[in-house]
């Protein structure tokens, strides 16, 4: 290591390097391509700048002039751009390095002078660093090294096009490190195609990831999300804590909120301009505010020094980003909380994204009001005042409240006082943690002679079935309701029971009979795909629908009168159709519709009378239609008008 860094370094007061910083700093990787795998808040930005200052000051202790910049840092957000060059700034102070930065959101004015003045480090972010490239406004020609941090942030927000152009643009000699938390396929082909012969390097921190920070798994009602996000802050009362949200609507909503109860809190969203966001994160850092409610965008790279708590109040989309989000806390060393908001309806979700990120959460409530109370008062006992030595300016004033009033109201008005500075926490409905599913044990089955035609449902059968066999809901398990009878299994230990209880008639409520099965029901999938006993119900196409009775409409009063489906049809017979054979001659009327005639009268095909001998077949009044009715000893057929229609357009 240079002597001007590790000076700084000792200067910031560090006494042991961090594993990623362990690692790059081993000789063999000096000067190579490095591809490292390291969790967020782990040293990684100590880490690449000492890895490369071989490269960039290679045998000095300090930089010539600034011109030409010799090495850029590229970083998916402004924030953490921003937080990377103060980083830098000090590491690099003792070098005399100028450090610049290229930042969306910025006067690009100010930034191309400072590039004309010169620098010899660039912290930029894709966006606007390919602005200034293509611009003019920077020299890339005496690059020695490109630092990508979080560079599996940068590609999921889209900025892998920028990337290549930069990479394209910057000299093929060089050094090239990408730092990122996890390294999936599509960084393993960014390194494959810009980085030659590179050492994979995974921090040794990486294999207890987020050993520092304690996930909680908070089930709560659909209604209480944002109530759990009042009561979780109250209760960790942490210096610093980030509330993440999907949406700038929901960001809006939860700042708001808390903002009316008293929290000091600021918002991060994509809709602030830079300036407003610098100041957001400043109030954070200066005590002015101690929540920030940000989108996922917008919080990227940010480092707050005292952040003790991660509060998820919308889940994330996958598991990078909840390790990102996490990664906000437990941070060089000091322990933080990760606090997941899991409705039942989300509690899938939340359980594959933990398991994807081989994360152990403790599951449970989140804090109750009672919990949120217990807790102020172990702080309020806890607190150093109680110990304090009286100052002499505080006698008098001590002495006039015990002249005055009791131990007792004087206690009593410190407890409001106390709670008065707090906001009260919010009250939340229960919800019981899902137990671990156990297998239901040896079992026997049952037939009930019930089933849908009869009303039968699971919420209906079960309190019948404990009331009249003595059973509790632990000893019934699976019910299937099938059309006109239903199967249930209960406990063998407690079938004995059952049928003492329901008596020799094998009877429950409204006569429903019970049968004891020899062996369970096969059940098999039917064609609508539900799962039921083989062969078809009652009234039943296979793989269908239970047959539904028919009506017909009788007469114009609007009366409907039932027919069943296989006996005959009632209400008013169709009537005949009349036919006519080819020489003319009236035929037997038929209760059956004949087959379309070509022929055949306009009319006469829908039922109506036919207006006189209907042609043979082919063209009326055709030479061929003529020579075969002289044929037949006949007359020709008149010329008749075709039917009249609606008017057929080409579509």
């Amino acid at each position: 290591m240079k002597e001007a860094l590790r000076a700084a370094i000792e200067d910031r007061g560090y006494t042991t390097l961090t594993p990623v910083q362990q690692a790059v700093l081993k000789p063999e990787h000096t000067g190579c391509d490095l591809l490292v795998s390291a969790q967020t808040g782990s040293g990684k930005t100590l880490g690449f700048g000492i890895a490369i200052s071989e490269t960039i000051l290679e045998d000095g202790e300090q930089f010539n002039g600034a011109s030409a910049p010799l090495a850029l840092v590229i970083a998916p957000t402004r924030e953490l751009a921003l937080q990377v060059k103060r980083e830098l700034s000090w590491l690099y102070a003792n070098a005399k390095a100028v450090v610049a930065s290229c930042v969306g959101g910025m006067d690009m004015r100010d930034e191309r002078r400072a590039l004309a003045r010169g620098a010899h480090i660039v912290v930029a972010t894709p966006g606007r660093l390919r602005d200034h490239i293509m611009r003019g406004s920077i020299d890339l020609t005496s690059i020695r090294a490109v630092v990508l941090d979080e560079a599996d942030e940068m590609l999921d927000l889209g900025f892998r096009e920028d990337l290549e152009f930069i990479l394209g643009e910057a000299p093929d000699e060089r050094q090239t490190l990408l730092f990122s938390a996890t390294v999936p396929k599509s960084i393993m082909s960014l390194a494959a195609s810009y980085q030659k012969d590179a050492v994979r390097v995974v921090a040794k921190s990486e294999n207890a990831q987020h050993a520092d920070i304690e996930y909680r798994a908070m089930l709560v009602a659909e209604h209480d999300t944002e109530n759990a996000v009042i009561n979780t802050l109250r209760f960790h009362e942490a210096p610093n804590a980030i509330v993440f949200a999907n949406t700038r609507a929901m960001v809006n909503r939860l700042t708001t909120r808390l903002s009316n109860r008293g929290f000091q809190v600021v918002a991060l969203s994509g809709e602030l301009s830079q300036s407003e966001r610098t100041h957001a994160l400043q109030a954070m850092r200066d005590g002015r505010a101690r929540v920030c409610v940000a989108t996922d965008v917008a919080a990227r790279g940010i480092d707050l020094p005292n952040l003790d708590l991660v509060v998820h109040a919308e889940l994330p989309s996958s598991h990078e980003t909840l390790l990102h989000r996490s990664g906000r806390t437990g941070r060089a060393g000091r322990k933080g909380v990760s606090a997941l908001v899991v409705t039942k309806r989300s509690r899938k979700k939340a359980e594959r994204i933990l398991g994807w990120a081989k994360l152990k959460a403790e599951w449970g409530n989140a804090p109750s009001a009672e919990a949120v109370k217990a807790r102020d008062e172990d702080r309020m006992l806890a607190d150093p005042d109680w110990d304090a030595q009286i100052e002499e300016t505080e006698r008098a004033t001590i002495e006039k409240l015990q002249e005055k009033f009791s131990a007792e109201q004087i206690a009593a008005a410190y407890l409001r006082m106390y709670r008065m500075t707090r906001s009260a926490p919010e009250d939340l409905a229960d919800v019981e943690a899902r137990p671990e599913r156990k297998e239901f044990g040896k079992s026997v089955w049952f037939s009930i002679s019930v089933g849908r035609d009869a009303g039968a449902e699971p919420r209906r059968l079960l309190p019948m079935l404990c009331k009249a066999g003595g059973l509790s809901r632990e000893d019934v398990g699976a019910i299937r309701v099938k059309f006109d009878q239903s199967y249930v299994q209960i406990l063998e230990a407690s079938a004995k029971k059952f049928l003492k209880n329901i008596g020799v008639d094998m009877t429950l409520e409204e006569g429903a009979v019970v049968t004891q099965l020899a062996e369970p029901p096969a059940f098999e999938t039917s064609g609508g795909g539900r799962k039921g006993p083989a062969g078809p119900g009652k009234n039943r196409k296979p793989g269908g629908k239970p047959r539904q009775d028919k009506f017909e409409r009788k007469g114009k009063s609007g009366s409907y009168e039932k027919r069943s489906g296989s006996g005959p049809k009632s209400g008013k017979p169709k009537p005949r159709y009349d036919t006519t054979d080819a020489g003319g001659s009236q035929a037997d009327a038929s209760p059956k519709r004949p087959k379309h005639d070509a022929g055949q009268d306009h009319k006469a095909r829908k039922g109506g009378k036919p207006k006189g001998p209907l042609p043979p077949a082919g063209k009326p009044n055709s030479k061929k239609n003529k020579a075969r009715a002289l044929a037949a000893g006949g007359k020709a057929a008149p010329k008749r008008n075709k039917p009249k229609g609606p008017k057929r357009t080409k579509s």
